[in-house]
């Protein structure tokens, strides 16, 4: 597995061992992160500016990805941050935060309001919901932030109105949903 683009293109990544873990391809990484700067939808969302949250990051392949392309800032949020951490070494000091926590209940000491948010839990947890839940009601969201779900193909996605859903698309066992949050209705 490697970052497939941007500053860091081919940099390798270790991927935590086991079953459970299932990181995003690098087909599906190149194809969103081509999505984010040439898709209609995008609009007038800049990479460049963004705040990354990457929530059950894993091996962190999301937000590694997002600041190879130049965000400005990413947080990682896992209940294991091995991977994460040895995954990190080679980015510039304050560039990112590594967070050991549940991220459904996630508490983070220095609030900011996220542009950009990866959710990637494990696969039929029930884990979706809950989590987006928690970042709505906490305020981690900036007004138009993007969020990239990815998920099991049979997950019906259920959001609430500030939640639109912009695009979807399945590869294999998994569906990729990309969804703008807006603050106010």
């Amino acid at each position: 597995m490697r970052i497939t683009g941007g500053q860091y293109r081919n940099k390798k990544l270790n991927v935590p061992s086991g079953d459970s873990v299932r990181p995003t391809s690098d087909r599906m990484r190149q194809s969103l992160f081509n999505m984010l700067h040439h898709a209609k939808w995008a609009g007038d969302f800049d990479l460049k500016d963004a705040t990354v949250l990457d929530i059950f990051c894993g091996s962190g392949s999301l937000g590694l990805e997002a600041l190879s392309h130049g965000a400005k800032q990413a947080t990682f949020v896992d209940l294991d941050t091995s991977s994460i951490k040895q995954n990190s070494q080679f980015l510039p000091p304050n560039t990112f935060d590594i967070i050991q926590q549940n991220a459904q209940k996630l508490t983070l000491k220095t609030p900011l309001s996220h542009t950009l948010v990866f959710i990637d839990p494990p696969y039929h947890k029930d884990l979706v919901t809950p989590s987006l839940k928690n970042l709505v009601q906490k305020n981690y969201l900036a007004d138009k932030a993007l969020v990239i779900i990815e998920c099991e193909k049979s997950l019906n996605l259920n959001t609430d109105g500030n939640i639109e859903i912009l695009d979807r698309r399945d590869q294999g066992q998994s569906t990729l949903y990309v969804a703008r949050y807006y603050a106010t209705i």
